[in-house]
């Protein structure tokens, strides 16, 4: 056997072990499910029988609960990709709008955190890069756990808000800006031949928490991947060594993605870095004034309540996002 037979049997092994794990957690999933729709239905059963209504706000309780899990359940049929079940990267970078837009970025920071703790995922910051005067201007999380970069994928895009800016004394109504980046994050062995030619690499003074250490060593890397102008930071590790390692991990993720995309002329979409990150390039637009509603420009998924979606209630875009990819 070649070392080239070697290792194609054992992508193929790692194939086949994912793919068993997903089946695995869905026929567990439905289990659970039909082990609680019985456990209700003997309940009810039960109540009816014995002419007992005490029991009928558990019952409804109960159904509501069930019907929330078979939601979540058949969301995740609609997860086939390739990088479904992966971790995620997920970047936010502030766009026209100046102060506004950086203040958006870091409600948009809290709704993703919000989300993603309400899912039971891990978060690390991987890059944060705040401004003096107030807000975000990029920040870039890994959201570790099953299933994440499946439903994130939907939220990737240019969001617009429209409020009554606290900033703006005239009591005027802006419109901002910020995009939203995201990748899967590939496993430790994962490979792809990248000409070390074509990359610049920065280092420089992180910009985060991290103590004295922070203001005393350049361990921030900055990477470019000069042909397709994809970029990629990293600061959470006060090692550089650390951080350049999670960040080609990163470009590995974009070139991957880039390489599967069937028309290169979509690189825009790939890059993370939009070049228009303003009017008409909008996914989704969050309206506090004059009235109050969220709406998603692909899918036609809206609310009048924003105040959940920016609490990180954002599953009926999610599902209207997979719906129509489906």
């Amino acid at each position: 056997m070649t070392a080239q037979d070697f290792w194609d049997d054992h992508e193929k092994a790692q194939t086949v072990m994912k793919e068993s794990k997903i089946v695995k957690d869905k026929i567990e999933s439905y289990e659970k499910l039909h082990s609680k729709w019985e456990d209700l239905l003997i309940l009810t059963e039960m109540a009816i029988e014995e002419e007992d209504d005490s029991v009928e706000k558990e019952i409804q309780n109960g159904l509501v609960q069930l019907n929330k899990s078979l939601e979540k359940l058949r969301l995740k049929t609609l997860l086939s990709g390739e990088y479904d079940l992966n971790s995620a990267i997920l970047s936010i970078h502030s766009g026209a709008g100046g102060l506004d837009a950086q203040d958006w970025a870091e409600i948009l920071l809290r709704m993703f955190t919000r989300w993603a703790e309400n899912q039971g995922y891990g978060m690390e910051t991987l890059d944060y890069i705040p401004d003096k005067e107030g807000g975000v201007k990029s920040v870039t999380l890994r959201i570790k756990g099953d299933y994440a970069y499946g439903y994130l994928k939907s939220e990737k895009g240019v969001h617009r808000l429209i409020r009554m800016s606290p900033f703006d004394t005239s009591g005027k109504r802006h419109t901002s800006f910020t995009s939203v980046d995201v990748m899967p994050e590939l496993p430790d062995d994962a490979e792809i031949d990248i000409n070390t030619a074509d990359l610049k690499i920065d280092t420089y003074r992180s910009s985060g928490a991290g103590g004295q250490h922070v203001n005393k060593t350049d361990s921030a890397i900055r990477i470019t991947h000069l042909p397709t102008g994809i970029v990629v930071q990293c600061q959470n590790e006060r090692s550089q060594h650390h951080n350049k390692n999670t960040a080609m991990r990163m470009l590995m993720a974009k070139l991957i993605e880039l390489q599967e995309t069937e028309h290169k002329e979509k690189i825009e979409d790939i890059q993370g870095d939009y070049s228009q990150i303003a009017w008409g390039s909008q996914i989704r637009t969050y309206v506090f004034h004059p009235y109050t509603m969220v709406k998603d420009h692909r899918t036609g998924a809206e609310t009048g309540n924003i105040g959940a979606v920016l609490d990180g209630d954002i599953d009926m875009f999610i599902n209207a996002y997979l719906q129509q990819k489906k």
